[in-house]
């Protein structure tokens, strides 16, 4: 057997046997140069790609850091600098007409030989609040426990200037209020923004005047939405809920998202001890900035109607109705002549959406009806015998509505009540829409027989305060059959206030 060296010898004569190898040499050296210089080529390419990703990815970042406010270390700082401007402290004086407990009162008189004095006396009350500036025009928006009562208004601004103010009009449902001041300088407008994009955890800003401490910033999250039945069952209430501390003298300061723009007017806190424990609630803005173009507009707001009476479904209902979830408010009872009989709407239909959005609970529905202008016809959406099916509701004013309530309160009370006048409020000492007036009582009725008379004037009903003729009505419509209750009222002869138990029908 021949070794592998002498292979090439024996098959390649003479100088073939010379060349073979140094060609095969060279084509193995010149294929490794080849490699070598495609695979640099190749790996170059690779981090050429790689480094205009990393450049892409880069730019996008900074672009993206740009557009939103990702510096949470100056986020706060930021939004304080572009609001605070627009904040004003506000003080209010209210005088008030105050009736002398002891003018009817005979004991004085025979056992000391006291005089009666006068029938009535004025009293002073000062308080503090805060004020968003809207527009250039100086309207300011606040609270109406701030200013919807008071007799002087005095406005201070961030800058130091001070200026007096105007009431321009108020909304106890709403406990909203603007005041306007006469400003020869340019003013600082706040921006809104848009509550009905707010999300639960959101950080938000608060700026207010507590206890009298000028431009006061804390921040917290908002802790929950849609809340409702906080101050008063009759109001129209859809409060934020957040955990930005909020104290005396917050009350119509605004709360801010991390954009620097309002998302609600504090209003009111939850409290034990009289301070802040994290319970706070504000306007949202969306149903502010509409009931402070009302007032601006017209002094006061016209709400809109249907003329029914809904509750929330439960599981019970909802299955009784063959409905296949909890969706919509369900329609206990139709007024009739009302605007919702007109559009064919019935007792124990369910309604699912109103103007486009989905009905989520009575409030809501009560508050988005509220706000729909006058005439306006808004398509709804109704579940009834296990089909949807399209309405259009003309909206009414609920003005107009007073007729209807009438009737069901003197079915159910045995009386017919009204408004109280600007002459009565002089009279009795009384604040805007604070208690209804009688105007007809069936002697044998309910309020009859307890001794009621036309002109005294219903407070509250279970200690729930009466501010117009649909809150009377909406409280006796929630009476069960014989049910007592108790009924603070006014005697229009002497102008004492107490209480009365009534059965009501």
């Amino acid at each position: 057997m021949k070794r592998a060296t002498d292979y090439h010898k024996t098959v390649l004569p003479g100088k073939w046997s010379r060349i073979f190898p140094i060609a095969v040499l060279f084509v193995f050296l010149a294929t490794g140069i080849f490699t070598t210089c495609s695979g640099k080529d190749e790996q170059a390419e690779k981090k050429s790609k790689t480094a205009s990703v990393a450049s892409e990815q880069k730019e996008a970042s900074a672009a993206k850091q740009s557009q939103t406010p990702d510096d949470w270390r100056t986020a706060i700082e930021r939004v304080a600098a572009k609001a605070i401007p627009s904040v004003v402290h506000i003080e209010v004086t209210e005088y008030q007409e105050v009736r002398n407990p002891m003018f009817n009162d005979p004991f004085f008189g025979q056992f000391f030989g006291i005089p009666r004095g006068p029938r009535k006396f004025k009293r002073e009350l000062k308080g503090l609040g805060s004020g968003i500036i809207m527009d250039a025009k100086g309207h300011i928006l606040t609270n109406n426990h701030v200013a919807g009562g008071a007799s002087k208004i005095d406005v201070l601004l961030a800058d130091g200037r001070h200026y007096p103010a105007k009431l321009v009009g108020a909304d106890p449902k709403t406990d909203l209020a603007v005041i306007k001041i006469s400003a020869t300088e340019t003013l600082s407008v706040a921006t809104f923004g848009d509550s009905d994009k707010v999300k639960v955890g959101q950080w938000v800003v608060a700026i207010r005047q507590p206890l009298g401490l000028s431009q006061t910033v804390t921040q917290g999250i908002i802790s929950a939405k849609h809340r409702a039945n906080i101050m008063n069952p009759s109001s129209y209430e859809d409060f934020l809920q957040t955990d930005a501390p909020i104290n005396p003298g917050n009350s119509g300061g605004p709360l801010l998202n991390l954009k620097g723009e309002v998302i609600g007017i504090n209003s009111a806190i939850m409290t034990q001890s009289g301070g802040s424990e994290g319970l706070g609630f504000a306007i949202p803005s969306t149903m502010a900035i509409q009931i402070a173009k009302q007032l601006i507009a017209h002094g006061k707001v016209v709400r809109g109607w249907l003329g029914v009476s809904i509750q929330n479904l439960t599981p019970d209902l909802a299955k009784s109705f063959g409905a296949k979830n909890l969706n919509g408010v369900l329609i206990a009872d139709v007024m009739k002549g009302g605007p919702a009989e007109k559009a064919g709407l019935k007792r124990g239909d369910i309604i699912l959406t109103f103007g486009g959005k989905e009905v989520k609970d009575a409030d809501m529905l009560r508050n988005e009806v509220a706000i729909t202008p006058i005439g306006e016809e808004t398509k709804m959406t109704v579940f009834r015998d296990g089909k949807q099916i399209e309405l259009t509701v003309k909206v009414g004013n609920m003005e107009d509505a007073t007729k209807f309530f009438s009737a069901s309160v003197k079915e159910r009370l045995g009386a017919t009540v009204r408004p109280v006048t600007k002459e009565e409020m002089e009279k009795y000492s009384l604040k805007p829409q604070q208690g209804v007036a009688i105007t007809w009582v069936d002697p044998q009725g309910p309020l009859g027989r307890a001794g009621f008379e036309v002109g005294d004037i219903i407070l509250q009903i279970n200690k729930r305060v009466v501010t117009s003729v649909q809150d009377l009505d909406a409280l006796t419509s929630t009476l069960g059959p014989k049910q007592g209750i108790m009924v603070l009222a006014l005697d229009h002869r002497t102008g004492q206030e107490g209480y009365v138990r009534v059965m009501a029908r």
